[in-house]
């Protein structure tokens, strides 16, 4: 799991009850307590949707505080913690922050005699490989003694889930906890005479049984079948139909055809039609390298910008952003810049006005996030700031780089995203090379409602939380690894992040909306 991966610290358990004390100020049974410990597992959560630790707080440390503080929730409230899953599962995109905050609420709940578990499990569990996942965190953290309620809600998810093609997709030995070992576990009871035939077939797969019947599994059989076909006659993985009707991934494709020396750009032709919309993003250089046909990458371009799809996808501008920076083709710019001009639809609105300060010191663009990836810190600072004021506006948002002096950037409206990300980034060292966080801010606020810093932090410029006042919101989004801070982050209106992705343009809102206690699901 990708978020809260490790086991959290042990949750104070008891016949009652788990009590916390949130933020230090309140206990269980004074005024206001469950409102706080509310507000305070709403904001850690949302916290961690930018994808890296916040830097005030050690990541052991925070997953067990989010453990305690669901537990706490969970037996007070726990109406109001199923909707808090619900919307981290399926607004906020957080799958594992989901998936553990419903095994430990069902924990305390069980521990504290409080029905409703079953179905909070369930509900959260969107995605055939989940049940598994669920199981595998569980026997971590709490030993093979599995409660009915936990059984039975991943046992509901496994008999919505299950199907042929997710068994081809998830059922693979990287997963520890297998679709057999949740059959095994939990015991659930098929929906129809085609999923018996399926618990069947995952359980002989699982055990290696001699004999694998695939009788009344027409996925599966298929699969079969063109695999061994393929194994004297290659060319049948050119088969459109043929693909679609086993349900063979791209990979499955390409792995295939490779191992035969097929024609690379015929094989993606193939596939292409049935490939979903996130695989034919991060393909397009691979499109180009096999040289598919004029005809096939328009075909792939018009799917990108198509306004429905792009909405569909729930993508926001980075992905766009690093798919145009990956391809490395000019032929693909039209379409990505559409489609992130589409996707800034899903970009949340602020109000009052926003100052964006952006780091343009020569150390922002000496590094790349990952070794497969072009996007520096300067590239993705940019495209925060100039996608956040193409949405919002030049009169709600200043955009201004930084180094020892600042600069102002404006983006005016109709301007191409891509562009104008280009035309800041030509814009380093104009106003020099250090790191003056306060002095910049000092220099650019104007009674901005909130201010954020996109910097590697590299500074030694003292005062950055007397540049503005304390209650104005201040986010960093610390791009360069290191773990000192520019200011007092952790503080009332003071945080800082560990990196930048699509996730913070959602974060802030959020942020801002728990501090007042008002639930996003509510509105």
């Amino acid at each position: 799991m990708s978020k809260f991966n490790k086991v959290p610290a042990e949750p104070t358990r008891g016949s009652g009850p788990i009590t916390a004390t949130a933020g230090g100020h309140t206990h269980e049974g004074a005024p206001g307590f469950i409102h706080d410990v509310k507000s305070e597992l709403f904001l850690l959560a949302v916290s961690n949707m930018v994808g890296e630790d916040t830097f005030y707080e050690a990541a052991g440390d925070r997953d067990g505080r989010y453990a305690h503080l669901v537990g706490t929730v969970a037996v007070q409230d726990p109406v109001w913690l199923g909707a808090f899953l619900s919307w981290l599962r399926n607004d906020a995109h957080m799958r594992s922050a989901s998936l553990v905050g419903a095994l430990e609420a069902a924990h305390a709940m069980v521990v504290a005699g409080r029905p409703g578990s079953r179905s909070m499990v369930a509900s959260v569990l969107q995605r055939a490989d989940e049940p598994g996942e669920a199981l595998a965190y569980w026997l971590s953290r709490h030993g093979r003694a599995i409660p009915k309620p936990v059984k039975r809600g991943v046992a509901d998810a496994a008999v919505r889930l299950y199907n042929e093609r997710a068994l081809l997709k998830y059922d693979t030995a990287s997963h520890a906890v297998r679709f057999a070992d949740v059959l095994e576990l939990t015991h659930p009871t098929a929906g129809h005479q085609v999923q018996r035939d399926l618990f069947r077939v995952a359980l002989e797969r699982r055990h290696a049984r001699d004999t694998v019947d695939l009788t009344g599994l027409a996925t599966l059989r298929a699969n079969a079948e063109l695999r061994l076909a393929a194994v004297d006659t290659p060319e049948a993985l050119f088969d459109e139909e043929r693909l679609r009707a086993a349900g063979m991934t791209w990979e499955d494709v390409l792995s295939l055809g490779g191992a035969a020396d097929l024609d690379k750009a015929w094989l993606w032709e193939s596939v292409i039609p049935s490939m979903g919309y996130m695989a034919l993003l991060r393909n397009l250089r691979n499109f180009d390298q096999a040289g598919v046909s004029k005809k096939v990458a328009k075909a792939v371009a018009r799917r990108l910008a198509d306004p429905d799809q792009v909405a569909r996808s729930r993508q926001l501008p980075f992905r766009f952003f690093s798919a145009y920076e990956q391809a490395g083709s000019v032929r693909w710019s039209e379409a990505l810049e559409t489609a992130l001009r589409h996707s800034m639809a899903n970009l949340p609105s602020l109000p009052g006005r926003s100052l964006v300060l952006i780091d343009t010191s020569a150390s922002m663009t000496g590094m790349h996030y990952s070794a497969r990836s072009t996007v520096t810190p300067a590239k993705a600072a940019a495209l925060f700031g100039v996608a956040l004021t193409a949405k919002l506006g030049a009169d709600r948002v200043d955009l201004v780089g930084f180094a020892d002096g600042t600069f102002r950037h404006a983006v005016k409206p109709g301007d191409s995203v891509l562009r104008r990300v280009e035309k800041f980034l030509v814009r380093t060292g104009e106003v020099g090379h250090g790191t003056a966080i306060a002095a910049s801010l000092r220099s650019a606020y104007a009674g901005h409602d909130r201010v954020f810093v996109i910097s590697d932090m590299q500074t030694v410029d003292a005062g950055t939380d007397q540049a503005i006042p304390e209650r104005v919101p201040l986010y960093g989004f610390n791009l360069g690894g290191y773990r000192h801070t520019a200011y007092a982050a952790g503080r009332r209106n003071r945080h800082e992040f560990g990196g930048l992705t699509d996730a913070t343009f959602r974060t802030v809102p959020l942020i801002e909306a728990g501090r007042a206690a008002h639930w996003p699901w509510q509105s």
